[in-house]
């Protein structure tokens, strides 16, 4: 087993046979058994799991999980793992993306190449033609603002951006099955394309925290649906 199917795989573990109440989680001989690894392994994974803050090791006490506090790149694990993430932490993020991707915006309007250009068109062309065979269109959404965000030449940027996308993989296509949102999208897409021709950064960065608003508001409804049905079903 590779050292990242373990991860994720442990992860998922951990979050399965952990105690309800407590977080503490099988110890690591029993996770050895289960894994059919070595404990110098599952200790490696751990240590791994805990800089993430997925997982506490207490001395003479044992494993817990701790994933209030975890990092992006843990969540972008439990969503590898097929982990649920609440509602409000997908809100957290969304809001988070919104933020880096605001600025990605501006930068990329005097950084942008020739090259990001051409992939945009690309990337345009395709949405265009699932909007009108009113198909979803989750992947070329994420290629458009990723493209934005590598048009601003900077590595780390790109790679934290890049992750909020993996916590996304499994929401976008839910997002994009109304063909009215794909539209709506894609339409605001060309107008902060046009923005970034023009490399206007004001204009685009108005024009993208306009257009993230929408998957802003989308999410905090669902949160609020959510939050007014468990309220509803604890005064039944």
């Amino acid at each position: 087993m590779t050292e990242k199917n373990l991860l994720a795989e442990l992860a998922s573990y951990l979050f399965s046979f952990s105690d309800s109440q407590t977080g503490r989680t099988p110890s690591e001989r029993e996770l050895a058994e289960h894994f059919a690894v070595s404990r110098g392994q599952i200790r490696e994974a751990l240590a791994i799991l805990e800089a993430m803050h997925i997982v506490e090791r207490r001395a003479k006490s044992g494993i817990y999980l701790t994933t209030r506090e975890a990092s992006v790149e843990a969540l972008a694990l439990f969503a590898r793992a097929g982990l649920p993430l609440d509602p409000v932490r997908i809100y957290e993020i969304v809001e988070i993306r919104k933020i880096h991707e605001i600025k990605a915006a501006e930068l990329a309007c005097s950084r942008a190449t020739e090259e990001n250009y051409e992939r945009l068109r690309e990337i345009l062309a395709e949405s265009e033609k699932k909007v009108a065979a009113s198909k979803p269109i989750a992947e070329e959404d994420r290629e458009f603002h990723l493209e934005i965000v590598r048009a601003t030449k900077n590595t780390m940027f790109h790679q934290i951006c890049t992750a909020y996308y993996v916590l996304g993989e499994g929401r976008l296509p839910v997002y994009f099955s109304d063909p009215e949102r794909g539209r709506k999208s894609h339409a605001e897409h060309l107008q902060i394309f046009d923005a970034l021709l023009r490399r206007d950064g004001n204009l685009a960065q108005a024009l993208m925290s306009a257009h993230l608003q929408g998957a802003e508001s989308y999410w905090k409804g669902l949160i609020e649906t959510a939050g007014e049905a468990a309220a509803d079903f604890e005064n039944a």
